[in-house]
């Protein structure tokens, strides 16, 4: 059994048998709906949030997780025998990974080892599966780092949406181009670069948009994924999901693709109608 303990948040995105097999820990920021907060995934689901996204007009804002929640999460494995390794969501994103730094500096004693992806939700998932299977294997922490410093040059997370509503209510985009683009119907498509939420191109139609999503992956990677990590993600939109996994497998050679529903934390931002992936090296 290995002696390091993964810790991500709930800015990465990771299907739920992952979770059990290699025993990550997952920190939850908080969703806040019509002034009410939730603790995601602990006092609302994600099937739930979904529903409240479709049924309400006013978006809901994201909070990071706090010092104490990171400082008593990183104790408690500490009194249990472990290292930490800590892998956050993009620090030019959200405050949450310098809470966690803050935390990692008042710990005495253990040892507590931070690192920041520069990506988000799928992109965050390829690298914690990527750095728990590493531990799993009995890596220590330095060549655990050195490979999530490899995989971070030359991952790729690029999604789409639904409709423009949701980016026009967090102020994304102009209503006008929000209207024009949904009569329209064009699709952007958006990346994590940096650390942050991009768009990288636009095509018109649902149809159009896989296709575009493949060229780009492929321009980015070549043809061949047998040395990725893979996950694609929808939100309420799983036909969405089974279209879009149809066609990667018919476009890339030795493609394992592994599923989620998207959090609340990209969700809040996208809609609920969500498509996208990541993908990190082995």
């Amino acid at each position: 059994m290995s002696n390091i303990k993964i810790v991500c948040d709930s800015l990465s995105d990771i299907p739920s048998e992952y979770i059990e097999k290699y025993n990550i820990s997952i920190v939850p920021l908080s969703v806040i709906f019509d002034g009410k907060e939730y603790i995601d995934g602990v006092d609302i689901n994600k099937d739930e949030f979904y529903k409240m996204l479709r049924d309400n007009d006013n978006l809901p804002k994201t909070s990071q997780v706090t010092y104490i929640k990171f400082k008593e999460e990183f104790e408690k494995h500490i009194k249990q025998g472990y290292e930490v390794l800590y892998i956050g969501g993009s620090s030019n994103a959200s405050g949450t990974y310098q809470s966690a730094v803050m935390a990692k500096n008042d710990i005495e004693g253990g040892v507590v080892v931070t690192f920041d992806t520069l990506s988000l939700s799928l992109g965050c998932g390829c690298m914690v599966i990527s750095a728990a299977k590493l531990a799993q294997e009995g890596k220590c922490i330095d060549e655990i780092l050195n490979h999530l410093d490899n995989t971070k040059k030359n991952s790729s997370v690029l999604f789409t949406v639904e409709t423009l509503e949701y980016l026009q209510k967090g102020g994304r985009i102009s209503l006008a181009k929000a209207t024009i683009g949904n009569m329209l119907n064009i699709k952007p498509i958006l990346c994590i670069d940096d650390g942050l939420v991009k768009p990288i191109s636009q095509v018109r139609g649902k149809k159009q948009v896989i296709g575009k999503i493949i060229e780009i992956l492929k321009d980015q990677h070549g043809d061949d994924f047998s040395n990725k990590y893979v996950i694609i993600g929808c939100g309420d939109n799983k036909s969405d999901l089974e279209v879009f996994k149809k066609r990667l497998i018919e476009e890339f050679k030795n493609i394992d693709c592994l599923e989620v529903n998207m959090g609340s934390c990209i969700c809040a931002h996208s809609g609920p109608g969500v498509l996208g992936i990541g993908c990190v090296d082995k």
